[in-house]
């Protein structure tokens, strides 16, 4: 399924650079001239390789975007790892992913900086508690 949507996507972008390109040349040829404004061939040549270098950055890197896992949502939070945003005592915010996230201390005070691990969840609440350098949870 995914290999057909990014087959249908390569050839929408093909025929959408394709058209930009003759639209690029009718202004070129029809456009310009009208206003008086004469431009060589070479520079029409380098505008439109341009043009389609730019349409061909873009096709990869939306590609590459879309085909990224999702980010840890709710029922995956617990195990994973992170970083305190904000000194959590016993509340607080940390760091996982990215994202910021409301968190809650299961030993004691955390300071900011210090690596967690999520532990339980309930909503949109984490609960955490600190890991040392080696990995181990306190």
């Amino acid at each position: 399924m995914l290999k057909k949507l990014t087959s249908a996507r390569l050839l929408l972008a093909i025929i959408s650079t394709g058209a930009e390109e003759v639209a690029i040349w009718a202004v070129w040829r029809w456009l310009l001239p009208e206003a008086g404004i004469y431009l060589p061939v070479a520079l029409l040549v380098v505008v439109m390789v341009g043009w389609a270098g730019i349409a061909a950055w873009l096709f990869v890197f939306t590609s590459r975007t879309l085909k990224k896992d999702v980010p840890a949502g709710l029922p995956s939070m617990v195990g994973t790892t992170g970083r305190v945003a904000s000194d959590l005592d016993p509340e607080g915010l940390v760091k996982i992913g990215g994202e910021l996230w409301g968190a809650v201390s299961t030993g004691g005070d955390i300071y900011a900086g210090a690596k967690i691990v999520v532990v339980a969840q309930d909503g949109l609440k984490l609960f955490v508690s600190k890991m040392d350098g080696d990995g181990v949870r306190h």
